[in-house]
């Protein structure tokens, strides 16, 4: 199995140009539906978790099982920290636990997990997402928006870099695809290299935050209820606060 050094180093190495026209290939073209921010059916199946202890997407967005779960969407810790400054949010407002690692417990969620999604309101929509009366989507962070969601519907074929909604549904060069209704439809050059790049940041960014908290880890003591997040720059609270 690669390490995770030299996954970094193939992903350092990527070609934006290659990635572009991998992605030149596929096509894609934003339709505003929402889908990659929103829950699996939502309130209408009755999902009201805003704590993250439902079931998972797999490194990315929505999508998933009949039975409905929560937005999930990576984001890392400088991420949350911009995000917070946008509208002066607390840490909560813009992050949760990955619920990846946690179990249900009588006073909720307990345990410990590696990364940081975004916060989820009363539905399980990513808390950013907003709709106007016609239904269209829109991000109310756009130009803060975290580069999983940068990048979505595409990742890299390296395998320490995280696979939104799990298998892909295309593929072209070292880029794949993931369930997406915009798929398939014209994106100008200058689309695909801007996209390409952040795909490459994004892979980069995945690595160098997996071998921190691999180096970093240490066991802490807590609580049979808390939930313990260890991230690349050490342990921390739900609310983001470290773990001296």
């Amino acid at each position: 199995m690669e390490s995770l050094e030299a996954e970094r180093e193939r992903a350092e190495a990527l070609d934006v140009s290659e990635l572009a026209d991998a992605i030149e290939t596929i096509g894609f073209e934003c339709t505003r539906c929402g889908a990659c921010c929103k829950a699996v059916e939502g309130c209408e199946s009755g999902a009201q978790d805003t704590e993250g202890d439902g079931a998972e997407t797999g490194g990315g967005s929505a999508g998933g099982d009949a039975e409905g779960h929560d937005h999930t969407a990576t984001v890392f810790p400088d991420e949350v920290r911009e995000l917070q400054e946008t509208e002066d949010y607390d840490w909560r407002d813009v992050a949760r636990p990955m619920p990846y690692g946690l179990v249900e417990g009588e006073d909720g969620p307990q345990g410990e997990t590696l990364e940081w999604a975004l916060q989820t309101d009363d539905c399980g929509d990513c808390t950013f997402y907003a709709e106007d009366g016609d239904g269209v989507g829109a991000c109310t962070v756009h130009d803060d928006r975290p580069l999983v969601c940068r990048t979505y519907p595409f990742s890299v074929a390296l395998g320490g870099t995280s696979q939104p909604m799990g298998e892909a549904v295309d593929e072209a060069g070292m880029v794949r695809a993931h369930e997406c209704e915009g798929l398939g439809r014209d994106i100008p050059r200058a689309e695909a290299e801007e996209l390409a790049r952040a795909l490459k940041e994004r892979a980069v960014r995945e690595l160098d935050e997996a071998v921190a908290v691999r180096d970093g880890y240490r066991p802490v003591e807590r609580d049979p209820g808390e939930v313990v997040v260890f991230d690349s720059e050490g342990p921390k609270r739900p609310d983001g606060s470290a773990i001296e």
